[in-house]
């Protein structure tokens, strides 16, 4: 008895072997355009779906879920393909990214670490660690140590706090990763960037807003002229008749 494989539901823009070039290549664009069916599991994909890309002759290509459904395929559940599209299942990767994101901003690495960070999100720390290199460009870690170094910098510049007090409200563990992590990512000790910036602060604004009235007029300030260029007078000289209009 002859077992009938199903057959593709091509979309008329796409052909078989640019189909597969997006499965193998795991290629995000395609997700919602296009659905794989593998016959040797019975399951059907989306094209990035990280699982292990099936041979070419096992594959089948759906333009819609429902046609997978309907081809007797039934959903992965790795990638998801049955979820609607922007939802939390369809970008789960992206979803867990702004997870992670918002509690290293609360300071959730600060408190349990990396590890802690994974277990309260439900991952182990080396998913958690990829999936965020790939959304963020960063691990957690890397997140986290930038946020510390954003708000040293902030009580440095805006408060009188001693170096000690920075170090620990920004949550670094110690004055010593403090400075090394504030010279790694603003090239200079911690002291020296405070220093600066009162420096700045002290110096006078632009001409005509903060210098003294002396600096900008020469010393002294003009006497009134009565509005007329170059200073003159409208009151008469003795021998000469006066111009001014009445």
């Amino acid at each position: 008895m002859t077992t009938t494989l199903p057959q593709d539901d091509l979309p008329a823009w796409i052909d078989r072997d640019v189909a597969y070039r997006a499965v193998s290549g795991r290629d995000p664009r395609y997700d919602g355009r296009l659905y794989l069916g593998v016959t040797s599991t019975g399951v059907y994909c989306r094209p990035s779906c990280p699982a292990r890309t099936p041979r070419p002759d096992n594959c089948r290509y759906y333009r819609s879920a429902a046609a997978a459904v309907a081809a007797g395929f039934r959903a992965c559940r790795r990638c998801r393909p049955d979820a609607l599209p922007g939802s939390r299942e369809w970008d789960a990767r992206a979803d867990l990214a702004a997870q992670a994101v918002r509690a290293i901003a609360s300071g959730v690495v600060d408190e349990v670490g990396v590890e802690g960070l994974a277990e309260r999100l439900h991952v182990s720390a080396r998913h958690l660690q990829r999936v965020v290199v790939a959304e963020m460009g960063a691990g957690p870690a890397q997140i986290a140590r930038s946020r510390r170094a954003q708000l040293a910098r902030h009580l440095l510049d805006e408060t009188t706090l001693p170096m000690a007090d920075v170090a620990f409200a920004a949550g670094f563990a110690s004055v010593r990763q403090f400075n090394d992590v504030m010279r790694a990512t603003f090239g200079a000790a911690p002291r020296a960037l405070r220093t600066r910036r009162r420096a700045a602060a002290a110096q006078p604004g632009p001409a005509g807003r903060d210098a003294p009235a002396a600096r900008r007029g020469g010393g002294t300030r003009p006497a009134a002229t009565g509005g007329r260029p170059g200073g003159a007078s409208d009151v008469p000289r003795p021998g000469r008749p006066s111009t001014r209009r009445t």
